[in-house]
């Protein structure tokens, strides 16, 4: 069997994925999902100052100025709070809110919701949904039969049909991120090239957790399978990651040097959703604003994360349950 053979079976089951999504009607409903968005960010007004410099960010905080009424000027000089007017407007003049951020913060602050909960979270958790069906669909020997009666690698239709998934969603959150990004541009005038940078992120998390859905397709060919199989392993992903930062936060007296080692073991073997969300933060310089969880912050603040190592530890994990579904794809007999 040679390459060239295999490069063609890979892009056939690609162009095959795109195909499924448009006549499950799939496609067209995350693309409405964007424009509801887009038209979200379309409504929006945004009003407020601009740091006149840099050091106007070294001030111990931000408040509005209702707020600074509140507090007496003398607390607020004590406290060294800057004072920033600013208000969002939402649903063309529905409901406006006052800011106690810089412009440009509060744009930030918007993208940062729309990609890190909307997208990263939300998103990622219905696209696994979603798609979790075209794998077992595709693998149950009335369909698959008539592929493997081709001279065509089992591996290449397999790793095809995972790309081409992986494909179409990364299509998805570029349309979700750029629609966005040029609504709340056009809509404010600030213009934040880094919100780009959700996009490769989203995919890298949705393409982790899908080949857990891809090797539960090859095991089980059940859809239920791969919906309540893949979901059950993100929560324990989540899980973890979120015991290892809340010990790095806070360390618990009386764990076993045993325990510790055992955990920080399952902790860089499995994927680390929070701590993608935390590089996400970091790209978008959002400093002063929520992180996913307070022990994020806390670690963040201690100097013990790692976004490097974290990042390339859970893409790591993708190509590793891929073998082991292309292993038992292989192996199993139709």
């Amino acid at each position: 069997m040679n390459l060239a053979f295999a490069i063609r079976t890979l892009r056939w089951m690609v162009r095959d994925t795109f195909r499924q999504s448009v006549a499950t009607k799939l496609f067209w409903a995350m693309l409405a999902i964007t424009l509801l968005c887009t038209l979200f960010c379309l409504s929006m007004t945004v009003t407020g100052d601009t740091p006149s410099s840099g050091k106007d960010y070294d001030a111990g905080g931000f408040i509005t100025p209702a707020q600074a009424k509140e507090l007496g000027e003398e607390k607020v000089k004590k406290e060294k709070l800057k004072v920033v007017s600013g208000e969002v407007s939402f649903g063309f003049g529905l409901m406006t809110v006052p800011v106690a951020r810089f412009k440009d913060d509060a744009v930030r602050y918007v993208q940062i919701w729309l990609a890190a909960i909307l997208a990263d979270t939300a998103g990622v958790l219905l696209a696994l949904l979603w798609t979790a069906g075209f794998l077992p669909t595709f693998l149950e020997p009335q369909s698959a039969t008539v592929l493997l009666a081709k001279p065509a690698p089992r591996w290449a239709i397999l790793l095809g049909k995972y790309l081409g998934v992986v494909l179409f969603v990364a299509v998805q959150a570029t349309f979700f991120v750029g629609a966005t990004w040029l609504a709340l541009g056009f809509k404010t005038g600030v213009w934040n090239g880094t919100y780009w940078l959700a996009v490769p992120l989203l995919v890298l998390n949705f393409g982790i957790f899908y080949s857990v859905s891809a090797f539960l397709a090859v095991v089980s060919r059940s859809t239920v399978v791969c919906i309540f199989g893949t979901l059950l392993f993100w929560l324990l992903c989540w899980t973890v990651n979120y015991t290892h930062l809340r010990l790095l936060a806070q360390p618990v007296e009386g764990l076993g040097p045993m325990s510790g080692v055992l955990l920080d073991a399952i902790y860089w073997i499995l994927p680390k959703p929070l701590d993608l969300g935390g590089i996400f933060y970091d790209s978008m310089r959002a400093t002063g604003f929520a992180a996913p969880v307070p022990e994020l912050d806390a670690v963040q603040r201690k100097g013990l994360f790692r976004p490097e190592l974290s990042a390339l530890a859970s893409a790591l994990f993708a190509p590793v349950v891929l073998l082991l579904a292309a292993y038992e794809f292989k192996s199993t007999d139709y």
